[in-house]
């Protein structure tokens, strides 16, 4: 007799980003040149600081376990962290330390989801959400994110999706694919009615709360005092610090349920890499202008991709107020996203993702991912529209 797995691997989906860099990996080492703009990481290194922070506390015997909800002077930092930048007092006994944001992701929708049950998630989203739903055997109930929106949610559309079967709802701004942020106004007004559905707890994934531009604002759900006894913060250090290869994330729980969260990592992953805590500590504390000077760049390079794809035919990008990325629209080309997925990466050298890679909503859409110079990008979307020149011309005979 063969192996048998259990039936809901089946269901389990994965990152389409990290298939594009292999395959871009591939091309590069047989010595096609390749700018990658698929990934969705920082191109800076961790600030230095931070850096040696992990070095000292490993030169000081930081070489053990730690409590599974991280160390206390780690949740401490956290709590400090939150209340400076967004005026929240929270208990650092409700703060859980994990190995990156995608746990926080698996616990809050493995806690909340089972056969019968619904979740509302983000469509174009980050793929993990609707993965891990239907691993659940919870039922994905996608909330259409549209570009006439600036691919922000709408309180009234979020609203008309909850039923009595709705377990969770998952909210993202800014963004992953979009770049959207959600305005204050439909924030508060999405509070406002979730007060008639007490039954719905919400996960808010603000991993990248710390990267707006144009002085729009970050609006925490943790700023809501109403909803804080269901509310589950996602957020962490890698996009902000640079830290992807860390590993670090954390999140803040509803006092009712954190235990239940502290037991889901002493059981799936123990704790957190103890010299990688101080690194957080020295991240949170320490100072902030590694940040400021990253943003900024991020901020330029926002500006030169959005003017490049709007002057590529067939393509329009809406202006994105978050994040890293830029989510054009590609309908006018004729292709599907997949199409100019596989064109551009195997024909232009440029490493983009199909709007796809984030649910069905994505389609006739692509992600460019601005973490990446401003050379690189003029380069890419040179290549790009050569490209699509050349496929025109042959379109043509």
């Amino acid at each position: 007799m063969s192996m048998q797995l259990a039936e809901r691997m089946s269901r389990l989906g994965t990152e389409t980003a990290f298939e594009v860099l292999a395959r871009a990996k591939a091309l590069e080492a047989k010595g096609k040149s390749i700018v990658n703009l698929g990934i969705g990481q920082p191109d800076f290194l961790t600030p230095e600081h931070i850096v040696e922070a992990a070095v000292k506390a490993l030169r000081d015997g930081h070489h053990g376990y730690t409590p599974a909800n991280g160390i206390l002077p780690l949740r401490e930092a956290v709590a400090r962290d939150i209340h400076k930048r967004l005026k929240v007092e929270i208990d650092p006994g409700n703060v859980l330390i994990v190995p990156g944001g995608k746990v926080t992701m698996f616990f809050a929708i493995m806690m909340f989801g089972e056969p019968g049950a619904e979740i509302v998630y983000p469509n174009p989203g980050f793929p993990i959400y609707e993965s891990v739903i239907k691993f659940s055997g919870a039922t994905p109930v996608p909330l259409p994110l549209l570009e006439k929106n600036g691919f922000a949610f709408t309180a009234d559309d979020v609203l008309s999706r909850i039923t009595p079967r709705t377990r969770l709802l998952i909210v993202n701004s800014p963004a992953n694919p979009t770049g959207g942020v959600s305005p204050k106004a439909e924030i508060d007004k999405l509070v406002a009615g979730l007060a008639k559905h007490p039954h719905v707890a919400i996960m808010s994934d603000e991993i990248y709360g710390q990267m707006t531009y144009d002085g729009r604002e970050h609006v925490s759900l943790l700023s809501y005092p109403e909803i804080r006894d269901r509310l589950i913060l996602l957020d962490g250090w890698s996009k902000t610090y640079a830290m992807t290869g860390w590993r670090m994330g954390y999140s803040v729980w509803p006092k009712s349920i954190v235990a239940q969260a502290e037991r889901l990592a002493i059981n799936c992953h123990s704790c957190v890499n103890a010299s990688a805590q101080f690194a957080g500590i020295a991240a949170l504390d320490g100072p902030q202008d590694a940040v400021r000077k990253m943003v900024a760049a991020f901020a330029e390079r926002r500006r030169v991709i959005v003017d490049e794809l709007n002057a590529v035919p067939g393509i329009s990008c809406v202006e994105p107020g978050g994040a890293f990325y830029a989510f054009p629209n590609i309908k006018g080309t004729g292709m599907s996203s997949r199409e100019a997925e596989t064109l551009f990466l195997e024909q232009a050298g440029v490493a983009v993702l199909s709007g796809t890679a984030f649910g069905a909503h994505g389609d006739g859409y692509l992600r460019f991912s601005y973490a990446n110079s401003v050379e690189n990008i003029r380069e890419a979307m040179r290549r790009i529209r050569e490209t699509l020149a050349r496929a025109g011309s042959k379109a043509a005979q």
